[in-house]
């Protein structure tokens, strides 16, 4: 019996891909991606994210070719229309695919349950992204978990995370569909800005293992590190568990297995990346809009130039500049910069929560709309456990306790290399001139003033 195993682009992994181990029990396989930017809604892949799903559907395609398999590409108006017509050339009777928390996704994959099973073909969906299956954890009243912390601990009362599966053997294909070239789904930029991506990244499932295999080696030292952008404390893993090149389960394992008890700090990151998931899934509207309805009353400012200068790393103050540059140019933030430059734009500056996440889907290699959302409304404190909306982070503080030698900021920020640490935390206070380096764009105590006014007058 032939199969079709759907890979949908945050599965893109051989080692634990359920739907790829149940189609080849079944017998030969056809592994498809299907390309339709219409099928993410209001939400096309971002630019640092197409460019890293090039290179893995290639790394994928690679190692499939090297086990006398190949992945098959389409486009199509819908994906419906290329899944069918791949079951008509095969004659497959079954197609498998792993389920997703995006709202465009689940209503994608309600339509290609109904016309397939319509055309009496089997469909299964497996839940092999999330570390336990979305909407499997629930409060004693039935509904989605909004804390976290209950969240962990009904996690952890599970026991551990299934096993990963083997990747399994895949039987021959007697003929193959046409396949279209990879450079017809045009996911590379036109002008090449991907330099620096290409410098730090490795995309695909080999990649994905060494950085893991990596990692390991220091997990237990990650609570201690975890905080300092200035160090190699964290993972660097996010972008191959968006891509599926690697798998919850698969990194909750390795970490386990390598630290004991001093890997847990590590693994509710895991889990805080499955709570992500399970809130989308339970309120799609989120990706759009507050959780907490009242925000939607919020007085945000609207200043084209002022998100401007905090995109492009202009803001004047280090710690922010810093990560928006390592942003735009490797893809990727530390998470605790991600946190520091996110209260900046919304409680500093008072810009709508939603232009941050949008900047961020566009320029992150990790860009997930689940933990894009779920980050960007804790700092704005409008989603679930969120921050308390009297919490602003003063970026010079900040700074000076998690980069404590500056070595972050004058990586990132080269104009202010040469002062001494304290001055390159408050360049404004320095003697000599800071060439080529920004003012604040506010006043940081009067804009937390402001912030704190427009918090209470909306709770009021």
């Amino acid at each position: 019996m032939i199969s079709v195993v759907w890979f949908r682009g945050h599965d893109l992994r051989l080692t634990d891909n359920e739907a790829l181990c149940a189609g080849a029990e079944l017998g030969p396989v056809i592994p498809l991606y299907v390309h339709v930017p219409a099928d993410d809604g209001a939400w096309p892949l971002g630019g640092a994210a197409a460019w890293w799903l090039q290179q893995s559907l290639g790394d994928l395609d690679v190692q499939l070719r090297t086990r006398g398999s190949r992945l098959i590409l389409r486009t199509a108006e819908h994906t419906v229309d290329a899944l069918l017509a791949v079951v008509r050339e095969t004659g497959a009777q079954a197609v498998f695919s792993h389920r997703r928390s995006e709202p465009a996704a689940t209503a994608v994959e309600a339509t290609v349950a109904r016309m397939l099973t319509d055309h009496g073909v089997q469909f299964v969906l497996s839940d092999a992204h999330t570390l336990v299956p979305m909407g499997a954890l629930r409060t004693g009243a039935g509904t989605p978990y909004r804390v976290f912390t209950p969240f962990w601990r009904s996690l952890l009362a599970r026991g551990e995370p299934d096993e990963p599966v083997a990747e399994p053997q895949l039987p021959p294909v007697a003929q193959w569909p046409t396949s279209q070239p990879l450079a017809e789904l045009a996911l590379q930029p036109k002008v090449d800005w991907a330099i620096g991506l290409r410098e730090r990244w490795q995309p695909g499932e080999e990649g994905a293992t060494q950085a893991l295999r990596s990692f390991c080696a220091a997990v237990g030292d990650y609570e201690e590190q975890r905080n300092r952008p200035d160090l190699e404390g964290t993972s660097s893993l996010s972008p191959h568990l968006r891509f599926g090149e690697l798998s919850a389960r698969q990194a909750w394992h390795a970490g386990r297995g390598a630290a004991g008890s001093r890997a847990e700090p590590w693994l509710r990151q895991l889990a805080w990346r499955d709570f992500g998931h399970h809130l989308l899934h339970a309120y799609p509207h989120t990706a759009e809009q507050p959780l907490r309805p009242e925000f939607a009353a919020f007085p945000w400012r609207h200043d084209r130039m002022a998100l401007r200068r905090w995109q492009r790393g202009q803001t004047g103050y280090p710690l922010v500049d810093a990560g928006m540059r390592q942003l735009w140019h490797t893809g990727w933030m530390h998470n605790r910069v991600r946190m520091v430059v996110a209260s900046f734009l919304v409680k500093d500056l008072m810009l709508p929560w939603q232009e941050g996440a949008r900047w961020f889907w566009d320029t992150l290699v990790d860009a997930d709309l689940a933990n894009n959302t779920l980050g960007w409304q804790w700092a704005a404190g409008c989603g679930a456990d969120a921050a308390p909306y009297f919490r602003v982070f003063n970026p010079t503080t900040q700074s000076v306790k998690f980069d404590p030698q500056a070595e972050y900021i004058r990586r990132w920020v080269p104009s202010l290399s040469a002062l001494p640490v304290r001055e390159a935390h408050r360049p404004w206070k320095a003697i000599e001139e800071c060439v080529g380096y920004p003012e604040p764009m506010v006043d940081h105590a009067e804009a937390r003033r402001t912030a704190l006014a427009a918090y209470n007058g909306m709770r009021t």
